[in-house]
């Protein structure tokens, strides 16, 4: 089996039977093609593709034991899942797509070992994947090298305007601003987690390239621009409908990058004087988007600044919790981090109306209608959890995740890319069918065969439980300042047996 016909995300051997002629099996010869074979197959070996640089494969750096099997198989099913996503950079998929087949030859990116989306599909450097798996590579694995080579292959392929692709080659695709900021966010976390200065001194140019690019849009002549909210013309996304203008998830992540930005240039010692005015700016980021895309009313983020949409997403009310985004008043004023602000809490109780029911805890994404994406809800655990609504993170994971892997028609053993909702029933795989994975007729069957069941965006609770339930979290570069601070529910507390990081 030539390389590039290797099928990422599957643990199979393919066997031909060639005739005496050359032909395989299945050639219509006129004589006794048909006649019975005998093979006798012996000490056969496997070699997977993925992890390409480990020579053992269950070196992980860190593990997690607790009294609660389903976490467990949780924990570790994020953690395998990171593990088929870090391929060779010569295994990419193809680009163009094959209309039948696959080919598996397109070249990522530097190494010899890179992050991509998913196993099997899209094989591809996705950075927005990168901001939920490179926390949760962090706890489990530790292969901070696949995570470095896919930051680099994003700042090789940097555009002239300071812009980011969307995706790393042979894809290549362009015109996000979300993911754009999302492989600014991953330079900051691949640095809190390494220290390797090198390089951040080596992109340090092009990052501030791309924070002119993204801060420039505050800037544009457009009714957003009086309030200071980004106005988002890079429309691409993870999948919700409603894009551009002044969506609200983009004011969030564009909050998380500013922030993050002032800390990755004290870190580097910046003296330039540029990067003083990030943290300043996220703050005042940060009362526009209070006052312009928040609801008292129904207690969480509308989808946009216009008081006349009814959307109010999962995303950027999940990622607001995530990012801290609850805790500063508009005079400037920081609430304490040991304290649970009232508009945390808020958003976590009014997140709970998106699940599907009170006994199935699938939250169905209003950006989105009808599905489940294990991207999205990994944010919504984790701010979850910063609002200390343990039990509500925990009953989240063990629905989504730990139903999935019962499931006989899942893998059991990694993480799938989306569901969609099913009322009575539990959700199919046909995901996205109506946005770009059903084909032409939008069929679900057709979307099913689609979608990734080794997806890394879905590996939230990995970090999550870590990170949460064992508490224990980083807080400086490459493990300067821990932090320990263990949530213990109400019910159904995992007693954690045994733990290493």
């Amino acid at each position: 089996m030539p390389d590039s016909s290797l099928r990422g995300g599957f643990r199979y051997l393919t066997v031909f039977l060639v005739d005496k002629d050359g032909d395989d099996d299945d050639s219509d010869d006129s004589d006794d093609s048909h006649a019975p074979t005998t093979v006798i197959l012996r000490n056969v070996t496997l070699e997977l593709a993925f992890q390409p640089t480990w020579p053992n494969l269950r070196a992980y750096q860190g593990y997690f034991d607790s009294n609660d099997p389903v976490l467990n198989r949780i924990w570790y099913a994020g953690a395998y899942t990171l593990q088929t996503n870090a391929v060779p950079p010569t295994t990419g998929r193809r680009v163009p797509f094959l209309k039948t087949g696959w080919a598996n030859d397109g070249l990522l990116g530097p190494g010899h070992t890179i992050l991509v989306d998913g196993a099997k599909r899209d094989r591809a450097v996705w950075p927005g994947d990168m901001g939920v798996a490179v926390p949760s590579l962090f706890v489990s694995t530790g292969d901070m090298e696949s995570v470095k080579n896919a930051l680099q292959t994003m700042y090789n392929n940097q555009n002239s305007d300071g812009s980011f692709p969307e995706a790393g080659p042979p894809l290549l695709q362009q015109g996000s601003d979300t993911y754009h900021m999302w492989t600014m966010i991953g330079t900051y976390n691949y640095v809190l987690y390494t220290n390797d200065t090198a390089f951040l001194a080596r992109n340090w140019a092009g990052y501030q390239r791309a924070m002119a690019f993204i801060t420039a849009k505050q800037a544009d002549e457009t009714p957003s621009s009086a309030s200071g909210l980004l106005h988002v013309t890079g429309v691409r996304d993870w999948a919700r409908l409603d894009v551009g203008t002044n969506m609200t998830e983009a004011q969030v992540i564009l909050y998380h990058t500013l922030t993050t930005g002032a800390q990755l240039a004290a870190w580097l010692g910046d003296n330039t004087g540029i990067s003083k005015a990030w943290a300043p700016a996220a703050e005042c980021l940060l009362n526009a988007t209070l006052e312009f895309c928040y609801d008292p009313q129904q207690g969480l983020f509308r989808d946009n600044a216009s008081p006349l949409t009814t959307i109010y997403p999962q995303d950027a009310n999940a990622l607001a919790l995530s990012f801290g985004m609850t805790g500063t008043k508009k005079n400037g004023s920081t609430a304490s981090a040991a304290v649970v602000d009232p508009l945390a809490a808020s958003l976590s109780d009014h997140l709970v109306r998106n699940w599907l029911s009170s006994t199935d805890a699938y939250p169905v994404t209003p950006e989105l209608p009808g599905h489940i994406s294990p991207f999205i809800s990994s944010w919504e655990v984790r701010g979850h959890f910063m609002a200390r609504k343990t039990d509500r993170a925990l009953e989240l994971m063990r629905t989504l995740w730990g139903r999935y892997l019962d499931r006989p028609d899942g893998s059991q053993s990694s993480l799938v890319e989306g569901l969609l909702a099913r009322i009575g029933g539990q959700p199919s795989f046909g995901y996205r069918y109506n946005r770009g994975y059903g084909g032409t007729h939008n069929d679900t069957t057709v979307a099913a065969s689609y979608t990734s069941h080794s997806h890394g965006w879905s590996a939230g609770p990995t970090s999550a439980l870590t990170e949460f339930i064992l508490g224990l979290s980083v807080t400086g570069v490459v493990g300067s300042n821990w932090q320990f601070a263990p949530q213990l529910g109400e019910m159904g507390m995992p007693l954690l047996q045994r733990w290493q990081l």
